[in-house]
């Protein structure tokens, strides 16, 4: 076998592998939660043959193998329940939801990853000079402070002094394209804020790291340009990190979205799932979960994958 091809299999297969294992955790980590799941739907006056005849209704005196197992192949087959306090079916509640999530995450990423590999390779370029240390310090403020700070100092400023935005971020199927967009200008703004750090750092690290190497000398001595080097030969080779981390941040707007939804009350999946555990509706919980964690997981597969791909040593061996 193609030794490509099997590094590519066998990060896959770990990444399944690892699905599996959060499965379990988050099965068991809803099942040990305090507190009585029939007892928090009738509420505290139901009779004991009422909180009886619920909890075999729902199959909670199943034993808790029978139940992963019936749960999981459920999910496999696109199946993630019934929501108990609603009664609503989990996977056509959560495609709504998803897909909101994902249209946020889609715009903050459209502004973050090009503005930071931007500002990565501008700090670069005016490497120890003014604007290096300009955009150094700007982001380094912005990942110090906490997302639901910035999110309610914009929300304060921006809608309520200033009145450009709403400060509530509804949407829904009837508004068009550019309504949808002024809607989720503030939490748009405040994920691209939280991730750009993370992604600029990285880019600026990654390049610098490979303008040390041999053959940038050899373009330098060629008479190219700085920002030709960086550009043609720096910013090429330096792919794999500036990808993993771009990864890890779009993951980050898909899982870790939830704080953001809630403060502009976003009908998202972090909403959708805050709004659920108060209610301890532990189907959607779990589903929610899962969505989470396979979104994440997914995300870092990629890449691994455009990593091993991008490596050289690894698509020509000797």
């Amino acid at each position: 076998m193609n030794p490509i091809v099997k590094l590519l299999a066998q990060r896959i297969a770990l990444s399944l592998l690892l699905l599996l294992m959060i499965s379990v955790v988050i099965f068991v980590g809803t099942m040990i939660l305090p507190g009585d799941v029939a007892q928090s739907i009738l509420g505290q006056s139901a009779t004991p043959e009422a909180l009886a005849n619920l909890r075999a209704e729902l199959g909670l005196n199943d034993p808790p193998v029978a139940r992963y197992f019936q749960w999981l192949f459920g999910a496999l087959q696109g199946d993630l329940g019934t929501a108990l306090t609603s009664g609503q079916d989990i996977t056509s509640a959560i495609g709504s939801r998803l897909s909101n999530t994902l249209f946020l995450a889609f715009w903050a990423a459209l502004i973050a990853v090009p503005l930071a590999i931007f500002l990565g390779l501008l700090a670069v370029r005016y490497k120890d000079r003014w604007p290096d240390k300009l955009i150094s310090a700007v982001t380094l403020a912005s990942i110090s402070i906490p997302e639901f700070l910035i999110g309610y100092v914009l929300m304060y400023l921006i809608a309520v002094k200033l009145r450009w935005f709403p400060s509530v971020a509804m949407i829904n199927d009837s508004m068009n394209l550019w309504q949808k967009l002024n809607s989720i200008a503030l939490p748009v703004a405040v994920l691209t804020l939280v991730v750009l750090a993370h992604m600029m750092r990285m880019t600026r690290a990654a390049i610098l790291n490979v303008m040390q190497s041999a053959y940038i000398e050899t373009a330098e001595l060629k008479g190219l340009s700085t920002f030709n080097v960086i550009w043609r030969h720096a910013f090429p080779n330096s792919i794999a990190p500036i990808v993993n981390v771009v990864m890890l941040n779009l993951a980050y707007l898909v899982v870790g979205v939830v704080v953001i939804e809630v403060v502009f009350v976003y009908p998202g999946m972090g909403q959708y799932l805050v709004d659920h555990v108060s209610k301890r509706d532990v189907p959607v919980v779990q589903a929610c979960g899962l969505i989470f964690a396979a979104v994440y997981i997914g995300l870092n597969m990629i890449a691994d994958i455009v990593s091993i791909l991008s490596n050289p040593r690894l698509r020509h061996p000797k």
